[in-house]
């Protein structure tokens, strides 16, 4: 190092050791010999996250660990340093507004393993935006509120025409430790947000004012990475040989594990004289892209090309109205939630190769025969069927059951007015591809109906979590509950939120691929 860097680096340190490194000031590592890492921190765009740039002329990896005080407590993912002492910018996220962050970066290298000095950091408040209300309880005993899963909630709210913050992550006692503004101001929602493998998020904005959509990846930070609005992927499709009108993203977009993009749509054709309803009608059915790295659509999935529109369980034009896509990585196939069907697809996907046949369809009046034969136990109007696991032909899956027009009986009769009330359950199905059978092998009923939305997972210790997106008659906008898997399920975890309803909310790790917190 020269001597004006030695000297900098000394006068940095005596500043960090005096008075510590506040909001977006940098700071330099202190080691003194030649090959030394060199450190900075800095605010960014977002003041619940700081990016804390490394650079090492050996190169290597490193990650940052932080929390509130020197015993950290969490951490970043790893990340490639290149060597020839080229900085690395690590976005650290998932830190409380106004607070005060110690903060330390680890770097391997070969046999060396280094750890910089403490850095403090301290977040900013939070913008002027409202944000929802948050309250978190534990209604169960001590003994059951330790059997609590960690991790962080990544909420997903839909609120049109409100200026409210709809992308928000919160630690397990209700405080958000990371946001994305997608707009509220333009009253854009996003539907949904997501994770990826790469550590960036995938967001789909509906544009309230515009009508328009458009996919976008964005950094920790908040930056955009790259956007395609609809109309330019449907002129895509146009020139790969699959035209299609009206093409609208909606409800779901699903990462895979080779950079590719499963992209749900809406698109419309016009029908003549269907069934209820004479003259044309437009219809509006979905479509499935898959996109590879570059965002450029491989794969094309229509159900106009493989289910009766005459089928139409809950009126036209919206047909099928799905909100969820799965991979299945034992056969490389795809599953698909079609709420106006009460339906959950499989579909011949293989990895981009398959025909897009239908190869089942679970649900009422599907492929398959239930257990028992009573078709109330059947879901109806699902949302965010999520693979639990599977083992040869037989797959495990949780199912938000939201019931509208629930069959009660084996006469057809629908619940609602002037019948029986319609209600939501938290559901785990057992399914038999081989034989055609389903089993629902758990279910929590906690007595709401919730007509719109939700989202369930059963979580690392076997607990589930589910989302009733508008529980009704309960006076709050959403309730997500963390239950036990037992014949009587107990709440362990309860998020109330207030002034705002969520499309999804559920547990994730941390903000990290493939890093869990406490």
């Amino acid at each position: 190092m020269t001597d004006a860097r030695w000297r900098l680096s000394l006068h940095l340190t005596a500043i960090v050791a005096v008075c510590g490194c506040w909001l977006g000031c940098g700071s330099v590592s202190s080691d003194p010999s030649s090959d030394a890492p060199v450190t900075a921190v800095a605010s960014t765009r977002n003041p619940l996250v700081a990016s804390y740039s490394v650079s090492s002329q050996k190169g290597g990896r490193a990650r940052v660990e932080f929390g509130t005080d020197i015993s950290y407590g969490r951490q970043t993912a790893w990340y490639s340093l290149p060597p020839g002492g080229r900085d690395v910018a690590i976005l650290v996220a998932g830190m409380r507004a106004s607070t005060t962050y110690h903060m330390r970066a680890e770097l391997v290298s070969g046999a060396r393993h280094w750890f910089d000095q403490d850095r403090v950091f301290v977040t900013g408040p939070l913008p002027s935006t409202t944000f929802p209300s948050l309250i978190v309880t534990r209604p169960g005993t001590s003994a059951l509120a330790a059997t609590e899963n960690p991790g962080v909630e990544l909420i997903n709210l839909t609120e049109p025409g409100v200026h409210m913050m709809q992308a928000v992550v919160a630690d397990r006692d209700g405080h958000p430790i990371w946001y994305y503004d997608v707009g509220a101001d333009q009253e854009n929602l996003p539907i949904p947000i997501k994770l990826m493998p790469s550590g960036h998020f995938i967001v789909n904005i509906q544009g309230g004012r515009s009508g328009t959509t458009r996919l976008r990846e964005i950094d920790l930070a908040g930056r955009t990475i790259r956007q395609m609005d609809a109309p330019g992927l449907q002129q895509k499709l146009q020139d790969a040989g699959h035209p299609v009108k009206g093409l609208f993203f909606h409800h779901d977009v699903l990462p895979l594990s080779n950079g590719h993009l499963i992209v749900l749509g809406n698109v419309a054709q016009d029908f003549d004289d269907l069934p209820e309803y004479p003259g044309t009608t437009p219809v509006i059915g979905d479509v499935l892209v898959d996109l590879d790295q570059d965002w450029n659509p491989v794969w094309f999935w229509s159900a106009f090309d493989h289910l009766d529109v005459k089928r139409h369980l809950m009126g036209l034009p919206d047909w099928t109205h799905s909100n969820a896509v799965v991979y299945t990585p034992k056969d490389s196939n795809l599953l698909i939630s079609m709420r106006n069907q009460s339906w959950i697809l499989k579909i011949d996907y293989r990895d981009g190769s398959g025909s897009g046949d239908v190869l089942w369809r679970l649900g009422e009046g599907g492929d398959f025969t239930l257990t028992g034969g009573d078709p109330k136990q059947w879901f109806y109007a699902q949302h965010f069927p999520s693979l639990i696991g599977s083992d040869g032909s037989a797959l495990t899956m949780a199912i938000f059951d939201n019931g509208n027009l629930r069959i009660l009986d084996d006469s057809g009769a629908e619940c609602g007015s002037p019948g029986p009330a319609c209600y939501s359950r938290a559901t785990i199905f057992h399914i038999e591809e081989s034989s055609k059978m389903a089993t629902v092998v758990w279910q929590d009923t906690p007595g709401h109906f919730s007509f719109w939305g939700g989202s369930i997972n059963q979580l690392a210790n076997r607990n589930v979590e589910f989302d009733m997106s508008a529980p009704f008659p309960e006076d709050v906008g959403s309730r997500v509950l963390e239950v036990t898997q037992s014949k009587m399920p107990q709440t362990v975890w309860q998020m109330d939120i207030q002034g705002g309803h969520a499309y999804r909310a559920y547990r994730i790790p941390s903000l990290y691929p493939d890093v869990s917190w406490k």
